[in-house]
């Protein structure tokens, strides 16, 4: 599962490198497994202490599954860190109110500061969910949310889209929780840093999973 949802493998791929480490399992059965266990894992996992110093970056990609258009709808704060994604097939002031009101109830706190891009619906969102909180709008601000799409958009390409807008929701869930435990804040850019961050993360990893190798 962790090389399944950390790096850019197909579950074909993950198969044959677990065969080349003598275990013989089915891409099938890893995909099983990550069905299964991924959801409990991804709650299990620590979570970044929230803030009222944290600023929202909010942002939405379009995704196209079997032929129909869906929105992913992401939040991230400004370490980059993934707060909460939501799959929804309207991107309208409904859509983006209920973002709002998952993070609220997820964060506890109201943020200091919501960037977005031009989209009015946050705006209207925001007016009515959380009235006091400055709201920036503008295309140049927003590069952190933008950003936070690319690895998907690589995972996308590689798996041939998703299934359905449920395999979607529960991939991106499962997928954030893991980058936010792996991949070291932006505060941390020397190699020394970087090295004991990965390490920490896969002592948290096997801890939390149970996994001795």
């Amino acid at each position: 599962m962790w090389l399944y949802f950390r790096f850019p493998l197909s579950l074909r791929l993950v198969e044959e490198m677990l065969l080349a480490r003598g275990i013989v399992v089915s891409y099938e059965t890893i995909r099983r497994w990550g069905k299964k266990f991924g959801p409990d894992y991804a709650r299990r996992l620590h979570r970044k202490q929230p803030s009222r110093n944290d600023i929202w970056h909010l942002d939405e990609v379009v995704i196209t599954i079997a032929g129909r258009q869906h929105w992913l709808w992401r939040a991230v704060d400004q370490d980059g860190c993934v707060l909460d994604e939501i799959v929804q097939n309207r991107r309208n002031t409904k859509a983006a109110k209920r973002l709002l009101i998952r993070l609220l109830r997820k964060q506890g706190l109201t943020p200091k500061r919501m960037v977005t891009d031009k989209l009015r619906s946050y705006g209207a969102a925001r007016r009515q969910i959380m009235p006091n909180v400055e709201h920036r709008s503008h295309k140049g601000l927003n590069n952190r949310a933008e950003n936070s799409h690319v690895p998907l958009r690589k995972r996308e390409r590689m798996m041939q889209g998703f299934r359905s807008p449920g395999s979607l929701q529960r991939f991106v869930s499962i997928f954030s929780a893991l980058r936010n435990l792996f991949v070291p804040p932006r505060i941390k850019r020397s190699a020394a840093a970087i090295h004991l961050h990965r390490l920490q993360a896969m002592a948290a990893w096997k801890t939390m999973t149970g996994t001795l190798a």
